[in-house]
């Protein structure tokens, strides 16, 4: 049973507000429960009490899951101005702030001789709905327990 201090395996699919798959993972990711590392709050607390082979939905409101559209990170500029790499639809630009910190923007449109990069998750905004499948749960080593992360299998992005 899912408690804290067990890792556990889950395949997962997100759908959009649409009802589509914006997002699936048929392989299995692992995360420690109550790491607070991994997985959305509002996911792990769905999947507590769960055992292998249960199937979990729950729907997310945007402040629980990708957040609310924040329009300060859209920017519109000419194409020329644009470095050539960039110019095409879902083309990644990082920049990097004084601090250092990065943030990734995509290429979310070109037109009329302009384009547009997004700075927001492409689920901001959303309710979206998580379908998850627990595969596998077993006691974390102590190891584990303390860097919050399962040694054994690749780690969820859901976050």
């Amino acid at each position: 049973m899912i408690t804290r201090n067990k890792v556990v395996s889950i395949t997962y699919s997100i759908l959009d507000n649409q009802g589509r798959v914006a997002e699936q993972h048929d392989l299995p990711v692992a995360y420690v429960h109550g790491s607070a590392r991994g997985l959305l709050p509002g996911i792990e607390s769905a999947l507590e009490g769960h055992r292998p082979g249960d199937r979990v939905e729950i729907e997310l409101a945007p402040e629980e899951g990708y957040g609310v559209r924040d329009e300060s990170l859209v920017f519109t500029e000419a194409i020329e101005n644009v470095p050539p790499q960039f110019r095409r639809l879902g083309a990644e630009v990082v920049f990097q702030n004084d601090a250092g910190d990065t943030k990734t923007f995509y290429v979310t449109q070109i037109a009329d001789g302009l384009v547009t990069i997004d700075g927001n998750p492409s689920l901001a905004g959303q309710r979206v709905t998580c379908v998850l499948n627990v595969i596998d749960v077993r006691d974390a080593t102590p190891q584990e327990i303390q860097s919050g992360e399962p040694a054994d299998l690749q780690k969820p992005q859901v976050h």
